[in-house]
């Protein structure tokens, strides 16, 4: 699973589970080539474009709102994951919580396993079958921390140390504006938002991983309702040749534990 909370319930890039599903989907598929990336040039900002500011609280505004993404601490969400080139299909669950920001993301596959990673605020970390217990640490941890924004969806300007409207533009078939919104870990989103209806209809993003560093394309669609909330309930992943799906079924608001986000035993056996 590529997901992050802030897209999920509201999902993570890359994480140490989506490495895991990542490693297990490329051995059980020959991953379509790489292409070589087209070298990038800059290229100057269109004065006539919206500023991106307006197209973030546009987007916020379509889906409900500051203050209702603001009047709820925790969201829990379950859904059905897939790697459809290689036919595999399990559950997802995953869970989000404000002040501190903490996240945990399940992924059970019928034959594998479950595969869960989380953050409890403190501590960013991974347990799956592959892989073993893992801890995050540096950069990758530090991402994380961000990632883990649970009002994430109004893309506070103190987190980030700039935003750009760079172009109008066409992904995945729909008009959208492109910005690129630069993150105090230094990291670079690109993000995609319609033209016609205000709402995010997807992001490219580069995050660290035991992998190296991974570049992941989503895609987000079906905005359904859940209280007072629009959300994106079909989040397509692609990263390195391989397509991962997720399908939401249900989200609820503050109906969460706080001990849901308690470090699993394998993890405080690692902590010194």
């Amino acid at each position: 699973m590529f997901f992050n909370r802030q897209r999920l319930c509201r999902a993570v890039p890359v994480t140490a589970t989506a490495v895991a599903m990542l490693f297990v989907s490329l051995h059980a598929q020959a991953p379509a080539p790489a292409k070589a990336p087209a070298e990038a040039k800059p290229a100057a900002v269109d004065p006539a474009l919206p500023a991106p500011r307006d197209v973030i609280d546009r987007h916020v505004k379509a889906i409900g709102g500051r203050e209702a993404v603001l009047s709820h601490k925790s969201a829990h969400a379950t859904g059905t994951f897939s790697v459809p080139s290689s036919g595999m299909v399990g559950t997802i669950e995953t869970f989000g919580a404000a002040n501190p920001d903490r996240v945990l993301v399940r992924i059970t596959i019928p034959g594998l396993g479950e595969m869960a990673n989380g953050f409890d605020g403190s501590h960013g970390w991974a347990v799956t079958p592959m892989t073993g217990p893992m801890l995050q640490q540096g950069k990758e941890l530090d991402q994380t921390r961000l990632d883990a924004d649970f009002y994430g969806e109004l893309r506070d300007p103190k987190k980030y140390a700039s935003m750009k409207t760079l172009e109008k533009t066409t992904f995945e078939g729909r008009p959208c504006y492109k910005l690129s919104l630069v993150r105090k870990d230094g990291n670079e989103d690109f993000e995609f938002y319609d033209v016609d209806s205000g709402l995010r209809a997807g992001s490219i993003n580069t995050r660290e991983s035991p992998m190296g560093t991974v570049t992941t394309t989503s895609v987000e669609t079906d905005y359904k309702k859940f209280g007072n909330l629009l959300q994106p309930t079909t989040l397509v992943q692609k990263m390195m040749g391989v397509e991962q799906k997720l399908t939401l079924s249900s989200i609820e608001y503050d109906t969460v534990s706080p001990s849901v986000f308690d470090l699993p035993p394998p993890i405080k056996a690692l902590i010194k």
